[in-house]
């Protein structure tokens, strides 16, 4: 019993030295800033996630780059087949 109240009376310590300590606004300003931080660092956000993505090229293919347009074209087709064996 005695190593309950210990923890709860840290607890309420604790507590009550943050409430103070928020008290003051500039102490708010850093406690938000870091806890904003923390958040990106953990969770990012989507802005941030689509730098990271490797897209030089996205869109519609230069008509030129023969490649491109060959997967475009089997990509375009890959679906049609599907659709028409499903049928059938």
């Amino acid at each position: 019993m005695k190593r309950v109240l210990s923890m709860g009376s840290l607890l309420a310590v604790g507590v009550g030295a943050s409430a103070v300590w928020l008290s003051n606004k500039p102490n708010r300003i850093k406690a938000e800033t870091f806890l904003r931080d923390l958040k990106r660092k953990v969770i990012p956000t989507v802005y941030e996630k689509s730098e990271k993505l490797p897209i030089e090229k996205g869109g519609h293919p230069h008509p030129h780059d023969v490649e491109d347009n060959k997967m475009v074209d089997e990509g375009a087709m890959y679906s049609v087949k599907f659709y028409n064996e499903k049928m059938q």
